[in-house]
């Protein structure tokens, strides 16, 4: 059972973050599998793939804040979130699945198809991510314990998404008599929806049924009241209407931005730019395991030791120094040549280092969202944990969305090959593709650290806040 206003149990943390495995999976393969499979094995121009995420996220846009202040005025006999949580675990699988089967039909037909999904995918993961995400503030209202309970959900999260890009790698994409190259072998992806899908539906279940029974220390909703969609937007408005809250939204919109574009890019820059092998890239797959224990065990303690503020900024600095440094080493020709037996434990240990950092970045970045809870209740006199949390799981879809149209859009500016006249690319084409991601990747770091040096709640403001409330309960 979780405290409200201490600790929460451990196997409440475990239930809670194992849930963020199904957005970590829809996540993982948005970000690393569907740029790939779409426009390099089912033959769909990478532009119109990335258009279709792209145009799935103007729908988003829409969508997602209606969700979430859904479930702050939702009335039932479970509370707020959790008929969200279960409503949204079949058609998310089911979805799933048909977004790596997709038919033998032309560019226009394929276009439809992927953006139809997409859409349907997207909004579907938020009537689950945003009422669970939306759990944290009512689960705990302690300024260290926020971020000790969002690091297991930032860590399942990785470490689902991940799982499966060790089985795609390990098992899946795998070279065959009828597929030569692995990452072209079609049966590897439609097995992947089967198991990604089934994966899900387990992860969403598990993660409302295990925090079922704390349903009775949530807070209740609102009174009813008629609502209009005046009334709605302009709560919402109302709500959103924060400096801090803009600084964290842009923030983590850049961060997620950069993720998308570097995962977008991620397993043509191991194959072709750096030319691992397959195992080669199955172990890197694997180190991403190391990277999650490394954001896990450091995300705490250093939100304990210097705040959440510091922490990220810190963390920032040194992950998008760190981040672009060996593609930039490799055009100035200050690494071993591919195929050199160190260049990959080079390469390997920059990126384990770097991503552990992000990882641990992201995790306190999302629970400084919950602090803005109390304060935007003193404002406005209302409880919007879903309204603040649609924004971040918004922010976070961008990671496919921008990052992956970001993504599509160099590989369409170069003229980077596709199917299997990529393993043919020229040195000036991998030259090109290098020069295009150091850069965009810095850009987009610095402007999220630009905009979270605005954020201004540190634990003395919180608990200010906090005493607040109490003393406005005490008086009514």
């Amino acid at each position: 059972m979780a405290t409200p206003g201490g600790k929460v149990k451990l196997p409440t943390k475990l239930a809670y973050g194992f849930g963020s495995s199904a957005y970590g999976i829809k996540d993982g393969g948005f970000a690393y599998f569907l740029l790939l499979f779409y426009g390099t094995v089912v033959g769909l121009d990478p532009g119109l793939v990335g258009l279709a995420i792209f145009l799935a996220l103007v729908c988003d846009a829409i969508s997602d804040p209606l969700v979430g202040y859904w479930s702050d005025n939702f009335h039932s006999k479970w509370g707020r979130r959790h008929p969200f949580m279960y409503a949204a675990a079949l058609p998310v699988a089911l979805s799933y699945f048909m977004l790596w089967n997709p038919p033998d039909w032309g560019q226009a037909g394929l276009f439809w198809y992927v953006l139809i999904l997409a859409i349907v995918i997207r909004t579907l993961i938020t009537f689950y991510e945003t009422p669970s995400s939306a759990l944290l503030p009512e689960l705990t209202q302690n300024y260290e314990e926020r971020t000790s309970v969002q690091t297991f959900r930032t860590f399942f999260g990785w470490f689902g998404g991940n799982a499966l890009s060790v089985l795609m790698w390990g098992a899946l994409l795998v070279a065959t008599a009828e597929y030569p190259v692995g990452i072209l072998n079609r049966d590897g992806y439609a097995n992947y929806g089967i198991i990604a899908s089934v994966l899900m539906f387990v992860a969403i279940m598990t993660s409302a049924l295990g925090t079922h029974g704390d349903i009775k220390h949530l807070r209740a909703p609102p009174p009813k009241s008629k609502m209009s969609f005046g009334k709605i937007f302009g709560e919402m408005f109302e709500t959103l209407r924060d400096k801090s809250f803009l600084s964290l939204f842009i923030s983590v919109l850049f961060g997620n931005v950069a993720t998308g574009f570097s995962g977008g890019l991620a397993f043509l820059m191991l194959t072709f730019f750096w030319g691992f092998s397959p195992p080669q890239i199955f172990l890197w797959s694997v180190l991403v395991f190391i990277s999650a224990f490394i954001a896990l065990a450091i995300a705490p303690l250093l939100v304990k030791r210097f705040g959440k503020k510091p922490s990220v900024i810190g963390l920032g600095i040194i992950a998008f120094t760190l981040a672009p440094m060996p593609v930039l080493l490799r055009l100035l020709d200050m690494l071993p040549a591919n195929g050199d037996p160190m260049l990959f434990p080079i390469v390997a240990s920059f990126n384990t280092v770097d991503l552990g950092l992000i990882i641990a970045y992201q995790a306190v970045a999302y629970s400084m969202i919950g602090d803005l809870v109390e304060e935007s209740e003193l404002r406005t006199g209302r409880r919007s944990e879903g309204v603040f949390y649609a924004a971040i799981t918004f922010t976070r879809k961008c990671s496919q969305g921008l990052g992956a149209a970001l993504a599509g859009g160099t590989l369409y500016l170069i003229a980077f090959p596709q199917g299997e006249a990529a393993a043919n690319a020229s040195d000036e084409k991998l030259w090109q593709l290098g020069a295009t991601y150091a850069p965009m990747l810095w850009f987009l770091w610095a402007s999220m650290l630009l905009a979270i040096s605005f954020y201004r709640i540190d634990k003395t403001a919180h608990q200010a806040n906090l005493d607040a409330l109490a003393e406005g309960k005490t008086a009514a």
